[in-house]
């Protein structure tokens, strides 16, 4: 936690509000020397008293300790390497049941269909199957999931869709 931040953060609060360090201490029951520390980010507000600073300043406790910044929150961690084995899944359906069988075709059908495209020819192309993995990948991202930079840069040997990638990480707060 940035206390710095923090301090920043109450003072901004406060000021909008109108009111003085004095008249915050006074609502809150401390001195104003103890809002002067806290906005300096030299101590923070005890926890006994942050839910009535949340509610004098017309906030939540979270705004107040993340000084003001966006906290994010992924749903679910996904691995690369897990979303590259399952496209190596559907190749390996079609080797082992066969390229006419009818729950293979359904399958390509359906992403073919879906995608506009052709799943299959990501199978005889390192570059077309990286660009359907990143798909995945920023699939996953876009609905809110959290890929570790390190893991991108791990599998992902075509430099054109590393940084696709991590163009689209860092656009969901993931450095």
């Amino acid at each position: 936690m940035n206390t710095k931040k923090v301090g920043e953060q109450i003072t901004a609060l406060r000021k909008a509000k109108g009111l003085t360090q004095n008249d915050l201490g006074e609502r809150l029951g401390v001195t104003f020397q103890s809002v002067s520390k806290w906005e300096r980010g030299e101590t923070l507000p005890d926890t006994a008293i942050l839910v009535d600073l949340a509610d004098v300043l017309e906030t939540t406790v979270d705004f107040i300790l993340t000084g003001g910044e966006r906290v994010l929150q992924y749903r679910g961690r996904i691995a690369v390497g897990d979303m590259m084995n399952g496209l190596r899944c559907l190749e390996n359906m079609g080797q082992l049941l066969g390229k006419e069988n009818l729950i293979y075709r359904c399958a390509v059908r359906g992403i073919n269909e879906g995608m506009n495209t052709d799943i299959e020819e990501a199978f005889g192309s390192e570059y077309v199957f990286e660009c359907f993995a990143a798909e995945a990948v920023i699939q996953h991202l876009t609905a809110g999931a959290y890929v570790d930079p390190t893991d991108v840069k791990i599998h992902f040997r075509q430099e054109h869709f590393r940084k696709i990638v991590l163009g689209f990480c860092e656009k969901h707060g993931i450095k």
